[in-house]
């Protein structure tokens, strides 16, 4: 199952970038596009460390949900914010980077134990 969320996530994340290079260059601020490719930056650096998860017989539980959780809420605010062009949603974002972390800091305390914590 992480494979394939990692597989998912990674297809959206290299996708959403490209859409970003390519769709949404010239109609909005460069501030924008910047905020867009981080987004997307994070996106796929965590849908890689789902890949690297799912190698796991059974991987972390609370370290796979924290990272979908900052994919959907920190990527997925930036998005949003670009798109909608709505401000307010940056305020969202720092949600997402709790998540991130908060995945990492599982991983930590989960060290070599093989239960899915």
């Amino acid at each position: 199952m992480v494979r394939s969320l990692a597989g998912i996530l990674g297809f959206l994340a290299v996708g959403l970038g490209a859409f970003g290079a390519h769709g949404l260059e010239g109609s909005v601020t460069p501030e924008r596009l910047a905020t867009w490719e981080t987004g997307a930056a994070y996106h796929l650096a965590h849908a890689v460390a789902l890949l690297a998860l799912s190698a796991h017989p059974e991987p972390p539980v609370w370290t796979v949900r924290c990272f979908v959780a900052g994919i959907v809420i920190f990527s997925g605010s930036l998005y949003l914010l670009v798109l909608l062009d709505l401000p307010v949603l940056g305020a969202v974002t720092p949600i997402g980077g709790v998540c991130f972390l908060a995945g990492w800091l599982s991983l930590l305390w989960t060290g070599n134990d093989p239960s899915p914590r």
